[in-house]
Parts: C-alpha cells; structure tokens; sequence
C-alpha cells in the first residue's frame, strides 16, 4: 500500500497537470486561431479598399492629363481625343464636362447620359483629402457606378465615370465565399458594389471587418457568416491541445528539471550569437528571355536536425523585439561574401535586401550600410534597400530623405508589397524610390480576374510615369508571364524558376544558365 499510494499521487499529479495546461491550451489556441482569422480578414479587407483606391486614383490622374491637354471643353475634337482617352482606359466608362455646381454640359459618350436614374448636385458629392477631388454614386440602370469629379479652374470640371466590376471583390477563400459578402461605399452609405455568391442567402450571424481610406471617402466591408468561422483555418488547435497534454505531463512529471526553459527571444539571442541565420537567394529574371539579374535575399533559419525554420515563425518575433536589425545587418554580410566574386564580375547584377521602415529610419542605417558593402568591396549601385509597404512609415518626409540619402550614395530603393500595402500612389511618388515590387496576390489573380489586369497595366503605367521600373512577384506559370508581359512588366521573381536556395544551390542554377547559354528552370534545385 505505501508503494501504491506514491503511484497514485504521481498519477493525480499528473492528470491535473495535463487538465490544467489542456484548458490553459484551449483558451490559447482558440484565442489563437480567432486573433488569425481576424487578421486574415483585416487584410483581406484592407486589399479591396487598397484596389478601390488605385481605382479612382487612375481616374484622377487621366482627368489631369486631359486638363493638361487642354480639352477640357466640348468642341468636337476635345470630345474624339476624349473618347480615344477613354477607349485606352478600360476601367473609365466616360468623361463628362461640368459646371462648378455638378451639372453636366456635355459627355464623351452622350448615350451613358441615358442610363442614368439620377445626377447629384455638388452639394452632394464627398470631398477627398485633395480639396479639388470629389466623389459621388451614380445612380444607372442595371449597376452603379463611382464618379470622380476633378476642379478645373473656379467654372468647369472634368467628372470621370468608373464602371464597378463585382470580380473587383471576389477575394474570399473557397471554403468562406458561399458565407461571405464583400461591399464598397461611400463614407455617407451609398453603396457602389458587392460581391455575393448567392444574392439569395441571408447571413445567419453576420460579423463585419471593416476599413476606411484616409484620402477618399469610401468604406470597404467584409461581412462574413459567424458559423463557418469555427472552422475555417482550426487546423492548429488539436496540435496545440496535443502540445498542451504533452507540455502538462512533463510539467507535472518534473522531466525538464535538469533543463532550464529558455524562451523564445533567448532562442533568437542564442542563433544571432552562432550565426545560424542564413540568406537564402531568390532569382530576379527577366520576363521575357528568363535570365537572372539579380536576387533577393531571405532570412532561413536551418536547425541542426536538417529542418529549416520558415520565416513567418521567427520574423515577427524578430520585429517586435527589436532582433530585426541585428539579423538583418548579420544576412547582408553573409550574403555579400557568398556573392563577392560574382558581383565583381557582373556589374550589372542586383542584389535586394527587405529593411523594415523602422530600421531604415533608425540612426546610423546609412552609414553602416555604406560601411558594410564597401567591407566587402561590392559596388553600392548593385544594392537595393527593399521597404515594404505593408508596414506604414510613420515619418514620410524622413523616409524620403533617408531615401533621397541612399540614392546619392547609389544605393537603389524598391517599394515591397506594392497594392496591399498602406501608401497611395502619391506617396509611392513621395518617396522616390527606383522600383516598386507588384505584391504577389495580384500575380495569383492575373490570369483569371479581369480587374487584376487592370489594376497591374495602372500600376505600370503609373511607374513609367513616375521613372520608376517594375518587379512581379511569385511567379509560378508561363500563363502569369504571358499576362505580366502584356501589361508591360519586365522582371520577376518567383517559384517559375526558382525557390528561394541556400547559396550552394544558388551558385548552382547560375552556373548551369551560364553554361547553357540561356535560361534554365531547374526544379532539382529546389530545397
């Protein structure tokens, strides 16, 4: 009896260990997978607004170049080359002349005056944050459509009528778009679009993820059935419960006595301190031959079991503790050694490294940047400082100065995640940096989705006009290349001809293009 009672009271011990890290795992997981869903959805939600707005800042920039080319009036030829205008701009639907109170003098496409149910004064109409740029719902037979309404002079001004494609909203996961809506508006209600798989089905317990631009007055909303949230993305939790049984066991049995925890940012101390972080190399190609001009650079963590730890398990964590400079100053030197010898052969090779807008405003970035390439004898023309657009910079005239820096010591600046992101165009412009990089949901939706197209031939068009090049990124099919071609993309970058490779390998597909004198998809190669 004296021997049983121990087992017992180990046995207890342990069963209310597993019992209380279990319940303490469900509330963690749960919290988890909601906290997940909510930022997938906020994001989600921020890309139709994002979309919106490039939407209407195309239609302001074509009413500045017809203001700009004087045919702001109704003579026969300002209303051809207006038309011609209009025809080379497939998301404009037409270009009106109005008076200073709103009311039309005459259109492009006269016959879209008949569609119309009704015509707000200016009254009516929203202000942006640009004083002479309005916006209002016209109301039309069949669908609505958005007008953009731009001053011209006390007298006149120019209204541009944009057509709302519903596929301008079909961005739901599969398993969520048969309990989902996604609508835009105006600040004051008026709705310009939806899209819903079945008009028919009302949403049993709606809940709403909702975003606001800053320099318009639209209001993008995601309305999403609360039920098939449970289950949508719950993967994680029955790991989590296992973790959780198995994490209370050891607890209780005291096994990992001899062993002191260590936490997760020590971990990050412990791998800064051996080196253990590595820069993989993605090829940048050109579209339309497939050679390499350069790479990108992207933090792997390999483990000493043969595993290599993904970017989104130790980045964010890096970031918010502060570890992001300290690992990325660590990358650039590793990756600056590796490519030496290749970099001073070819002159014209880049090679890009993501910064994050804190680091690149921190004190000193310049100067160790300029101080660590000339190290490895590398000229500053072959790096680009990639700034993601995800990540709002709080100070944009610091960032542009900081930029305006880089550039005169001649260093390149791209802007990362370029339509997903938190700057407008004329921000984009405000930074001056020499290349925007096309975020990759844009290239998965190029092939299928109509207003995707469009929205890639602005970005491009706006790019050129701004003196800037382009980059698409993920590029996987030849489909995506023919598309991002005929919107006059030239490079990209993506598993089309290669993943992301230790250097080894890197070296390897380089070697084997230079070899075959042309270019190589080598899926071997892959890690």
């Amino acid at each position: 009896m004296k021997t049983a009672r121990p087992k017992l009271s180990l046995a207890a011990l342990v069963l209310a260990g597993m019992a209380a890290f279990a319940l303490a795992g469900h509330f963690a997981a749960t919290r988890f997978i909601h906290d997940q869903q909510a930022r997938q959805l906020d994001q989600l939600t921020e890309v139709v607004l994002r979309r919106s707005e490039f939407a209407v800042d195309f239609a302001a920039a074509s009413l500045d170049e017809l203001a700009g080319r004087g045919l702001a009036t109704c003579d026969p030829a300002s209303l051809q080359a207006i038309r011609l205008h209009v025809y080379q701009r497939s998301a404009v639907k037409d270009v009106r002349l109005v008076n200073s109170d709103g009311s039309v003098i005459c259109s492009a496409y006269s016959e879209t005056l008949e569609f119309d149910k009704g015509w707000v004064d200016r009254a009516d109409m929203l202000a942006s944050r640009d004083s002479k740029l309005m916006l209002f719902r016209v109301e039309q037979f069949g669908s609505d459509a958005l007008g953009v309404l731009r001053d011209i002079g006390d007298k006149k001004a120019l209204v541009a009528i944009l057509g709302i494609n519903s596929s301008l909203f079909d961005i739901m996961p599969a398993e969520l778009r048969a309990y989902s809506e996604v609508l835009l508006a105006l600040k004051n209600g008026a709705q310009l679009g939806e899209f819903m798989l079945d008009a028919d089905k009302a949403l049993t317990h709606p809940v709403d993820f909702e975003k606001s631009s800053a320099r318009y007055p639209l209001r993008t909303v995601i309305r999403i059935d609360k039920t098939v949230l449970s289950t949508w993305n719950s993967e994680a939790y029955w790991p989590a419960m296992a973790v959780s049984l198995a994490l209370g066991a050891l607890f209780s049995l005291l096994l990992s006595r001899t062993r002191r925890m260590v936490g997760p940012v020590a971990d990050l101390d412990r791998a800064l301190a051996r080196g253990e972080f590595k820069p993989y190399f993605q090829p940048i190609f050109d579209l339309r031959t497939g050679e390499i001009r350069g790479c990108e650079i992207l933090a792997r963590w390999p483990r000493e079991d043969g595993s290599v730890v993904p970017p989104m398990n130790f980045i964010p964590l890096a970031e918010s503790s502060g570890r992001i400079e300290a690992m990325t100053w660590q990358l650039l030197g590793r990756a600056l050694a590796d490519l030496q010898p290749h970099l001073k052969a070819d002159k014209d090779f880049k090679l890009s490294l993501n910064v994050v807008p804190k680091h690149i405003l921190s004190a000193g970035f310049v100067e160790t940047l300029r101080s660590t390439v000339a190290a490895a004898r590398v000229s500053a023309r072959q790096i680009v400082i990639e700034v993601t657009e995800r990540d709002e910079l709080d100070d944009l005239a610091r960032a542009a100065a900081v930029v305006s820096e880089l550039r005169d010591y001649g260093f390149r600046v791209a802007i990362d995640d370029v339509g997903v992101g938190h700057s407008g165009l004329s921000r984009l412009k405000g930074l001056g940096a020499n290349t925007i990089k096309i975020d990759k949901f844009f290239v998965d939706t190029i092939t299928v989705d109509a207003s995707t197209t469009t929205i890639v031939a602005i970005l491009v068009a706006l790019a050129r006009d701004f003196h800037m090049t382009v980059v698409a990124e993920g590029v996987e099919t030849e489909e995506q290349v023919r598309a991002l071609i005929s919107c006059g993309v030239e490079e990209g970058q993506g598993y089309l001809v290669a993943a992301p490779l230790p250097f080894a390998k890197f070296s390897e597909l380089m070697a084997s293009q230079r070899t075959a004198g042309a270019p190589v998809d080598d899926t071997a190669l892959v890690a």
